[in-house]
């Protein structure tokens, strides 16, 4: 595109802004659908590609969060929405919302039980995130409480206290007869495939730590080895206490955890009872009187962690709506753009994930700029928006929703997620389809406006197998959509698959299905622009968040 009529379309996008009469806002259904279509083939197959071979590039360094790979990328995303005048609503009249974060690493660690000194990454592991009230631990006994279930069908916790004290569980769940005991099938139920559960649920009864019995340890260690090895990245809670003035508590919803070997649980179940073994217990859990108990044991466990502080950002283009009497509701659209970066001397590219989320809401901006700037803006507000260290915890998103949102939540009407959109999986013949998740958790509206959407515009097959309640991968709480959507804010997560190539080096943008990144891209655009333009807003109706 042309420099010469980029700065006429600037210009014209800054008149109408300062000139609210301009604006013709879509009023009737009829209009709506032909401007919807008239900008979405604003959303090319060439800009897409063009603009991710340099955003997946290894000039970029895979985009890494608080590496120089992912300031470069922050560059060209708001260089670009300053070629098309989009206002300047972020810290000190920039695109960027600054996040602080807390980079944590390890340190030398200890884990020793009676005089007995073991290895990390061989006998025990634990993920970074999971090590708070992990340092500096000394007790003399552990409570054994089998498989650590709170469930009406099953109940570990009953009659125990577990208030202040380290406990040490197995993994899974009862089995009796080749079936499991809570499913009644051979299907395991939440307490196998959703890992969190025992820790959220051993934090809510008191417990200090949970010590998670790992039979294949060195299976483990080879699976996890490089979250496991990496730094951790956090928001820092203690930076965001001085900006506002106020205690700002980080979540306390799991309990601190370490992974360890049947090695260390035989110390420290063979210190209570001579006769207690890991092969005489599995015995009890067979006949299903395994009980929880008390062993007396001295434990030392120091899993110390470095700490270094830094900035990243949100990156944001806004559009201020039309009609005086809807710009105060706000349509979200987000995907993230960092990934993993650079480790040694291999790049991760991030060409799937999530640079094609990223251009995909790039050129989406750019349609909502050139209808605004044909004083066709959007009735509602919109606010793209590129969120940072999703791959670290969806850190990004969360800083915005949970302590620094730019607009009320109450008045956020929804959130698109874009992530993953650009290749096809094993699942699927062609790229003729997309992932929809979470669309009827919250707002069955919000789920019939993109099955329209689609109906009408692009007409790919939607697939809706990981919104499933039971969804074992459990995508629903694995990308950014899930902070707006535990803030009671209806979303839709746009998503192609998993491939081979997911989280390797070989993610490179040479890869993308451009065909397949465009018509979803395209749908992601007529369903908020739909969600800004209609008379009323769409109503929560639902509670499956």
């Amino acid at each position: 595109m042309k420099n010469t009529f980029l700065g006429i379309l600037c210009l014209l996008v800054s008149i109408s802004a300062a000139t609210q009469t301009q604006q013709v806002a879509p009023n009737t259904q009829k209009e709506r659908n032909k401007l919807s279509v008239t900008y979405a083939e604003t959303i090319t197959v060439k800009d897409l590609k063009k603009h991710l071979y340099i955003l997946a590039s290894d000039e970029y360094g895979g985009r890494g969060t608080g590496q120089k790979g992912q300031d470069m990328a922050a560059e060209y995303i708001t260089n670009f929405y300053a070629e098309w005048g989009c206002p300047t609503i972020g810290d000190d009249s920039t695109y960027y919302q600054q996040v602080d974060l807390l980079e944590e690493g390890w340190n030398q660690t200890t884990f020793k039980v009676n005089d007995k000194d073991y290895t990390f990454m061989e006998d025990y592991f634990a993920f970074g995130k999971g090590t708070k009230g992990l340092q500096n631990l000394q007790d003399e006994a552990v409570v054994f409480i089998v498989y650590g279930i709170d469930d009406k069908k099953h109940n570990d916790y009953k009659n125990v206290d577990v208030k202040d004290k380290v406990v040490m569980i197995l993994p899974g769940e009862p089995i009796k007869k080749g079936k499991f005991r809570l499913t009644g099938t051979d299907e395991p139920s939440e307490w196998t495939t959703n890992w969190r559960k025992k820790l959220v649920k051993a934090a809510k009864n008191g417990a200090k730590a949970v010590l998670v019995i790992s039979p294949d340890i060195t299976e483990q260690v080879d699976q996890f080895g490089y979250y496991l090895k990496s730094n951790s990245i956090e928001l820092d809670m203690g930076k965001e206490a001085k900006k506002s003035k106020k205690p700002v508590k980080a979540s306390k919803e799991m309990a601190p955890s370490a992974y360890i070997s049947a090695d260390i649980a035989q110390n420290i179940l063979g210190t209570s009872s001579s006769k207690t073994s890991l092969k005489r217990l599995q015995k009890k859990l067979d006949k299903g009187k395994a009980q929880s108990f008390v062993a007396k044991v001295n434990i030392n466990i120091d899993l110390a962690r470095t700490k270094k502080s830094f900035q990243s950002k949100n990156l944001l283009a806004y559009f201020e709506g039309s009609d005086p009497k809807l710009k105060d509701e706000l349509i979200i659209i987000t995907a993230h753009y960092d990934h993993l970066g650079i480790e040694g001397k291999e790049i991760y590219n991030g060409a799937d994930d999530d640079g094609s989320g990223t251009v995909s809401i790039l050129e989406i901006a750019e349609a909502f700029a050139k209808a605004k700037a044909d004083g066709h803006g959007p009735r509602r507000s919109v606010l793209v928006m590129h969120v940072t260290a999703e791959e670290k915890g969806l850190l990004g998103s969360q800083y915005y929703t949970d302590l620094r949102p730019l607009f009320p939540l109450e008045n956020t009407v929804a959130n698109l997620n874009v992530d993953m959109v650009g290749r096809i999986d094993n699942d699927h013949e062609n790229g003729d389809y997309v992932y929809i998740i979470g669309s009827d958790k919250l707002s069955s509206e919000l789920h019939n406006i993109n099955e329209t959407a689609n109906k009408s515009y692009t007409k790919m097959d939607l697939d809706y197998k990981y919104n499933a309640e039971d969804d074992p991968n459990r995508f629903y709480y694995r990308s950014d959509h899930y902070n707006f959507a535990k803030n009671n804010i209806p979303v839709i997560f746009y998503f192609n698959g998993t491939h081979d190539d997911y989280h390797q080096v070989s993610d490179t943008p040479d890869k993308i299905n451009y065909e397949a990144l465009a018509k979803r891209a395209q749908l992601v655009f007529h369903t908020a622009w739909e969600l800004a333009n209609r008379d009323a807003r769409i109503k929560v109706d639902s509670n499956k968040k």
